[in-house]
């Protein structure tokens, strides 16, 4: 009852603006121009077994109070098989720049398992997301009293969320538990990513998957975070210098802190310095073992890095990559056999996860809606007809 009432106070806390705006587009239904075959639903939950879900708390509005208000955040959940389906998987992870946070790495390096479900939320609310996932798995999880590191990772959500209020509570990470189904997943201002911005724009949740010869699939969910608006390109084109309205701004005509009256609306202005950042879940079903996996992970750099990202030091960019394929528990001898990709063909997947990532992350910009939350920051959505105008300028 409890999970049952959080998730109705998050849908009535859900601001009239935010929710009076037009239905999102993606990427492919703007004609952006991407390499690769995507899956049915284009999505993490194309790979067999995924499951996503949401929480998403907005609540507030006007000069931040810590502890009070404005509420601009949430959690997101990923089940690499389901709920119905807890054992573990292979898995594989890396670091392009530390200034984040990824617990269960350290079992990951030397087990190269995964135990538990993924989430995301907001950088503050790691502590109190592992531990109710750890308390949820604690009668789920096989062999749980072996292993309670799971993994959650974080991206900064302060500029917009009230985040030394700490919001997110148990329930919440409950209910994106409880959520996670699989079929199209929600995109933009959900869950994790409710208060993320990416580069120079409202940013947020966004997936993305490939389909390859041989019956594979591959999938990557992504909230991000990260960049800076003179740096975003999309599809080769270098959109964000090109779009140059409607900028960040603080939209009140009362006082502002020193750092913020340069960002007053109507003018805005653009940070000078990366603060920000990017997580990836890669799924796949594709039989890979830790250290292929962790290889793919790598990959993921390089889709942000077509999207103009270039990892500064303030941004945390941290990517996870897991295979669902099931290994037999053993002989007599406690032997397992396990089956693995060779490695002269494991380029496919490596390319799927460059071109998934990147338009993972188009699609949380696309879907993301423009969002105003504590002192009265305002972070426009980026402009469907003014990206559009300009890849046709750029003959894309």
């Amino acid at each position: 009852m409890r999970v049952l009432c959080v998730i109705a106070a998050i849908v009535g806390c859900a601001s009239s603006a935010t929710l009076a705006q037009e239905p999102r587009a993606r990427a492919r239904d703007l004609g952006v121009p991407l390499e690769g075959t995507p899956g049915a639903l284009n999505a993490i939950t194309d790979v067999p077994g995924v499951t996503v879900g949401h929480t998403t708390i907005v609540r507030g509005s006007g000069k931040l109070r810590v502890g009070v208000g404005p509420v601009r955040t949430g959690v997101t959940a990923v089940f690499p098989r389901g709920q119905g389906d807890l054992s573990d998987v292979f898995a594989g992870w890396f670091s392009l720049n530390g200034n984040g946070e990824m617990t269960g790495t350290a079992w990951i390096d030397d087990y190269g398992l995964l135990a538990y479900p993924i989430a995301i939320t907001n950088t503050n609310s790691v502590g109190i997301v592992r531990d109710a996932i750890i308390e949820w798995g604690r009668n789920r999880i096989p062999g749980v009293f072996n292993c309670c590191l799971p993994v959650v990772a974080e991206t900064w959500d302060g500029d917009l969320n009230d985040i030394y209020g700490f919001h997110v509570t148990k329930e919440h990470v409950f209910a994106a538990l409880a959520a996670a189904r699989p079929g199209a997943v929600a995109e933009g201002n959900v869950g994790g990513g409710t208060g993320m911005q990416c580069l120079g724009f409202k940013g947020g949740i966004g997936t993305a998957s490939r389909r390859l010869r041989g019956g594979f699939t591959l999938g990557v969910l992504v909230q991000c975070n990260f960049g800076l608006r003179r740096q975003l390109r999309i599809a080769g084109v270098p959109a964000g210098p090109e779009i140059s309205e409607p900028k960040p701004c603080y939209d009140t005509r009362g006082p502002l802190a020193p750092d913020q009256e340069a960002m007053r609306c109507p003018a805005g202005a653009e940070k000078a310095t990366e603060q920000g950042s990017i997580i990836a879940i890669i799924a796949t079903d594709a039989p890979l073992l830790p250290h292929q996996l962790r290889r793919v992970a790598r990959r993921a750099a390089l889709g942000v890095g077509r999207m103009g990202g270039t990892a500064g030091a303030g941004s945390g960019d941290l990517f996870v990559a897991f295979s669902t394929v099931k290994v037999a528990s053993g002989d007599s001898s406690a032997v397992r056999t396990v089956p693995m990709l060779r490695d002269d063909r494991i380029d496919p997947l490596y390319e799927a996860t460059v071109q998934a990532t990147e338009e993972a992350i188009i699609n949380a910009m696309l879907a993301a809606k423009t969002m105003t939350g504590a002192d009265y920051l305002r972070v426009p959505a980026l402009p469907h007809e003014s990206l559009k105008a300009v890849l046709q300028k750029y003959g894309r």
